[in-house]
């Protein structure tokens, strides 16, 4: 299904495959060659997604543009099923494995590997042909990549990255209420989407 949102239209090249079950809204661009399977949703909030030639985004896989965080995927990526890539820069031929989490600001180098489960936070940058083993953490910039026990030297990085701004533009002192609030409004424009042929 495609959807023009905040008065943008997705733009698919004629060689690109995209499952009837597949969402695609907004500022969306994607590249000859690339295949978008079911379940997948690729959304451009306010910040443009495009996706480059020969990607293939998996089942149930997440792709979501956001202002000051676009997305970019350069050519022969792959994304896995049940992946999120949020507001996340990834070179070409890279490699992001099944239940891979990408948060905004993060930059992956070309032929870099996310394997499952694998995490890359917020302002986070792993360099060309770097892998994130399978669960582990990457964190920082240039990234220190962590097994997931290690959580007090994962937060001692990450709570310098300024997560609670990067994603939603506000300080850690903002209640959970009020951020809340804004994100409702925020989503809350896709009433107005509009469902195209």
């Amino acid at each position: 299904m495609l959807f023009r949102h905040r008065g943008v239209s997705p733009s698919i090249d004629a060689s690109a495959y995209v499952a009837p079950s597949a969402v695609i809204v907004g500022d969306v661009r994607i590249a000859s060659g690339a295949r978008i399977l079911h379940g997948a949703v690729v959304t451009a909030e306010d910040g443009e997604v495009t996706i480059g030639e020969n990607c293939v985004v998996m089942e149930h896989a997440l792709v979501r543009g956001r202002a000051g965080h676009p997305v970019h995927l350069g050519d022969a990526v792959m994304i896995g099923p049940h992946t999120h890539v949020n507001g996340s820069l990834v070179e070409s031929e890279a490699f992001i494995a099944t239940g891979a989490s990408l948060f905004p600001g993060s930059r992956i180098g070309a032929g870099a590997e996310v394997r499952v489960n694998g995490v890359v936070q917020v302002n986070t940058v792993v360099p060309a042909g770097a892998v994130v083993p399978i669960g582990w953490v990457a964190v920082g910039d240039p990234a220190e990549i962590l097994p997931p026990d290690k959580h007090d030297e994962i937060w001692a990085i990450q709570r310098e990255l300024d997560f609670g701004r990067t994603v939603y533009g506000v300080g850690r002192d903002v209640p959970m209420t009020e951020l809340m609030r804004r994100q409702s409004d925020y989503y809350g424009a896709h009433a107005d989407d509009q469902l195209l042929d």
